[in-house]
């Protein structure tokens, strides 16, 4: 990822969201800005927070050190890796990146843009890792190749999530689960239409007809609907789109 191209010392954005591995970006990103001079390392400014599930609480907390001055008139700077984020929490910090704060920047990074509101993506600057997009494409690829009966078993395996096989689960542990299936569920359909669009529309190697897209454009849209199930509009396209194209 090419962290001089977006970050520049003397005109950092309030707040950048980055989508894609975080066991990669987060080391680099650090090494990154103490290249801009902001120092981890017995820096009092600089906040270093890893979640699983970001919940209300920790919004709550997040806020609570915002709002106190920074110790050295030092920029403050919160670098928060995530794997999925409650949507009351978003709601909660909505207006803390409405509202920029002087000198105060946020660096979240996050394994899919898609698990976020909308209103919430806005106020971020949005950098997302080509290399993530990449295997995205090549899943896609490969699902597309596949029988039927397989594209059933690789959707059950793309939208496991940790914890799956535990049964003492919480109400927020299961909104999570619900709302990461349906993020990871709208980056495969992104990358599967890109796929296909390239088969019948740049290529135009195919050996059957494209009725089926519609049916693709119809799972993308239910897909937003409260409530919908990931795992059957993606079964539903598995077994649309033609195993020979």
């Amino acid at each position: 990822m090419d962290f001089h191209i977006h970050l520049q010392k003397d005109n950092l954005h309030h707040a950048y969201l980055f989508e894609g591995d975080k066991e990669v970006i987060f080391p680099n990103l650090l090494l990154y800005l103490e290249s801009l001079g902001i120092k981890k390392d017995g820096n009092p400014d600089f906040y270093e927070m890893t979640y699983g599930t970001f919940k209300m609480a920790d919004a709550m907390y997040l806020r609570s050190f915002t709002d106190k001055k920074s110790v050295n008139d030092n920029k403050k700077v919160f670098l928060i890796s995530l794997d999925t984020i409650l949507l009351e929490a978003q709601n909660t910090l909505l207006k803390l990146f409405e509202e920029p704060i002087p000198d105060t920047h946020f660096f979240i990074i996050a394994p899919d843009s898609n698990a976020f509101l909308p209103t919430f993506i806005s106020r971020f600057y949005l950098i997302k890792d080509r290399d993530n997009e990449r295997k995205e494409y090549q899943k896609a690829k490969e699902f597309i190749s596949m029988n039927r009966t397989t594209r059933i078993a690789f959707i059950q395996e793309l939208l496991k999530s940790e914890g799956d096989d535990e049964s003492d689960e919480d109400e927020d542990e299961i909104v999570v689960s619900i709302n990461t299936k349906s993020a990871k569920a709208q980056s495969f359909l992104n990358a599967l239409e890109y796929e296909l669009h390239q088969i019948f529309f740049v290529d135009k190697k195919v050996t059957s007809d494209a009725s089926f897209l519609e049916h693709l454009f119809k799972v993308r849209m239910y897909l937003r609907q409260p409530g919908a199930s990931a795992k059957n509009l993606l079964e539903s396209l598995a077994l649309a789109i033609p195993e020979k194209i």
